[in-house]
């Protein structure tokens, strides 16, 4: 198995970091691809982070109300397959 790094998105073209709002899976929990893990935020737009793909969700390395910047790894999914 192998593991993936699911990224804070670049929301907007000046966006230099984003919140996270709330999660919606927990460490531990299976997830398929497309399917909501958390809500994220930018200063102009909310929108919901999807799974890469599927496996199960292994870690969350940001908690909710944490601030990350653009292309940091928020979470790693452990793919199955």
């Amino acid at each position: 198995m192998s593991k993936v790094e699911v990224i804070m998105p670049k929301l907007g073209m000046t966006m230099k970091k984003g919140t996270v709002l709330e999660w919606k899976k927990k460490e531990g929990d299976r997830v398929k691809k497309d399917e909501v893990l958390a809500v994220v935020e930018s200063e102009k737009i909310t929108s919901d982070l999807t799974a890469p793909q599927d496996g199960v969700l292994v870690k969350i390395l940001h908690a909710e109300g944490d601030e990350v910047p653009v292309g940091e790894t928020i979470a790693i999914i452990e793919a199955e397959g």
